[in-house]
């Protein structure tokens, strides 16, 4: 399963959807995932890739890490464990 694969089936999760709910282009809002839900999401990534993402759940937009839409969250992932090896 490749890291976007995997990243949209944690968000799905999350959304309470199916992975083929989740399109590259969906942000977390049109998903119905709000803070508590995006900290989840977070906190999952981080379990599933061994990762530390550079997210503060209390100014999410001044963190370094893009959420700005699903596909976003699939480059910093992937930036992030490409910078781990």
């Amino acid at each position: 399963m490749s890291i976007e694969d995997r990243v949209i089936r944690i968000i799905a999760e999350q959304a309470v959807l199916e992975p083929s709910d989740v399109t590259p282009e969906s942000t977390l809002d049109d998903l119905g995932i709000d803070s508590l839900g995006l900290v989840e999401s977070i906190f999952a990534i981080e379990e599933e890739f061994d990762i530390s993402v550079p997210f503060n759940a209390n100014e999410p937009t001044q963190s370094d890490f893009d959420i700005s839409n699903v596909a976003a969250i699939v480059a910093g992932v992937q930036a992030l464990i490409a910078d781990q090896s």
